[in-house]
């Protein structure tokens, strides 16, 4: 008998620990996809555009800004093919279609329309005006981004993106690009307090060295407010909850 009651004592244990994982999954991609779909960017996946080109000169993206920069937006499988014309003729990227095996993708994971920007020349910040910040809160950033090379330049490059929200700014990791290489896209973001009710939120590509072009990608730009601090315990409190009320009604079947 006594074996019985352990069998079942480690069965419910089980059976409580699997439905808690499950439930605590369940909650943070809920979390996830609540953050995504409150973006306070607009156009953050650079879809809305007026095609392929040099952003700021030959095209422009809505909500977005650039001032001289050396920036091109790029269509769906065009950064390794036709690429964008600018204004010192077209651009495109090392990849599959022109040479190099280096497992350039046709999109982001974000998809469709992506964001290049020279690196270690004519850099300016990539930006746009975030309103109904709430001063004393915070902030998560997130998107996509990645290395890659300019198509027939050679030779190591380095990349990174320097990313602020008002007068608060974070970078990310520098990654190194072998020559006519791409680093894979991956995904970061990042935590910021609003200081005003209106703030800018600009991308600024950092790089080496100047000859062998160094191009950062961008895509799948979000903003959204983070859970309050208290409402985290509350919420995995409501889980174990569930899970107890779970675990009782099954005892009381047997």
């Amino acid at each position: 008998m006594n074996g019985t009651i352990q069998q079942h004592c480690a069965s419910i244990k089980a059976m409580s620990k699997t439905a808690l994982i499950g439930a605590s999954a369940t909650t943070l991609l809920m979390f996830a996809a609540a953050a995504h779909a409150d973006s306070l960017v607009t156009n953050g996946s650079f879809e809305t555009n007026t095609g392929a080109g040099q952003l700021g000169y030959n095209t422009t993206a809505t909500g977005w800004s650039v001032s001289g920069g050396y920036a091109f937006l790029l269509a769906p499988g065009t950064g390794d093919t036709t690429g964008a014309d600018g204004q010192y003729g077209n651009l495109s990227l090392w990849g599959p279609n022109n040479g190099s095996n280096n497992g350039l993708p046709a999109a982001s994971p974000d998809g469709g329309y992506y964001l290049g920007a020279d690196a270690d020349f004519q850099q300016a910040p990539i930006q746009q005006t975030i309103n109904g910040l709430t001063v004393g809160d915070m902030y998560q950033v997130g998107f996509w981004w990645a290395g890659a090379q300019q198509y027939t330049f050679n030779g190591l490059t380095y990349e990174q993106w320097q990313v602020s929200l008002g007068s608060e700014t974070n970078s990310t990791v520098t990654v190194a690009d072998a020559s006519n290489g791409f680093t894979g896209w991956q995904y970061q973001t990042f935590d910021y307090t609003a200081t005003s009710t209106s703030e800018v939120l600009s991308f600024f590509a950092q790089g080496s060295p100047q000859g062998p072009p160094p191009f950062a990608l961008l895509d799948g730009v979000s903003l959204s407010q983070t859970p309050e601090p208290g409402s985290l315990p509350l919420l995995f409190t409501g889980l174990i909850g569930g899970v107890c009320i779970l675990r009782a009604r099954k005892w009381m079947k047997r």
